[in-house]
């Protein structure tokens, strides 16, 4: 897929706590923040954005890392170096930087506090009744840290990754403190709604995260966990991103039932009348 413009979306900037980053945002209607997964923000992201958009909701995309727009590295187009050299140029700023938690247990990434002051301000932008936020891969666990904040309505987790699982404990947990991770748990007591996406066979989004994420949350969490059969065979990586890159984008496919099912959460949470 080549790269993409982002020419039929609006870019602004956003501040808080003294750190300003790009946001790129389409649509009108209640916001649902798209949190993308490495390499950053390509073009399958903003395909799954301009879904959201469609169905009535405003996209709001931040830029964490990575070159906005720019196609997932691909070795057959790239070449092998080039391919690595662009996921390189992505996963290593976020791997080293403080704002973003890789590897420890029982602590959220310091970029949630922006996020959640991101949700805020699109929320008073947008009106509704709240917002979602979709978090992916390496940021999948952020749209459930963001939800201590009572704005959001509809956190989506897409094959949450961190922290990396090299530890059975590390496996067995997700990127969030017990302080906030009490908060979610207490929401969920009075009827918030997590969902989480996986393929059954990817080890960076391991099985033992949703059963922990079972344990702590109960009913209240619904997990959709895909047979590796069911993912684009085209993609470059093994099975792993159910929204972008492993979607088959077609009715019946299973892939494309998670999705609807991600867009029926925003249209029942965010849409329709209370």
């Amino acid at each position: 897929m080549p790269d993409d413009a982002l020419e039929d979306f609006d870019r602004v900037t956003f501040t808080h706590e003294g750190r300003t980053r790009a946001v790129f945002r389409q649509g009108t209607g209640p916001a649902v923040i798209v949190i993308a997964e490495i390499p950053g923000i390509t073009p399958k992201v903003l395909e799954f954005a301009r879904r959201v958009s469609a169905i009535g909701c405003t996209a709001v995309l931040p830029h964490l890392f990575g070159r906005p727009g720019r196609a997932y590295p691909n070795p057959e187009v790239d070449g092998t170096l080039r391919a690595a050299g662009k996921f390189v140029d992505s996963i290593v700023p976020a791997c080293i930087s403080r704002e973003f938690t890789v590897l420890a247990t029982g602590r959220t990434s310091p970029v949630v506090t922006w996020l959640r002051a991101l949700a805020a301000e699109e929320h008073h932008r947008c009106g509704g009744p709240g917002v979602g936020a979709v978090g992916m891969c390496f940021t999948g666990g952020y749209a459930l840290a963001m939800a201590t904040d009572d704005r959001l309505l509809a956190p989506v987790l897409s094959q949450p990754s961190l922290p990396y699982g090299i530890t059975a404990r590390q496996r067995h947990s997700i990127d969030i403190s017990p302080d906030d991770l009490a908060k979610v748990r207490q929401r969920c007591a009075h009827g918030l709604t997590v969902l989480g996406l996986r393929f059954r066979g990817d080890k960076t989004s391991p099985a033992e995260r949703f059963d922990y994420l079972r344990e702590q949350l109960g009913e209240a969490f619904v997990g959709v966990e895909l047979d590796d059969s069911a993912a684009d065979p085209t993609a470059t990586l093994e099975p792993h991103s159910v929204l972008t890159e492993h979607l088959i984008d077609e009715p019946g496919q299973p892939t494309r039932e998670a999705l609807d099912q991600v867009l029926d959460l925003f249209r029942t949470r965010l849409l329709a009348p209370r």
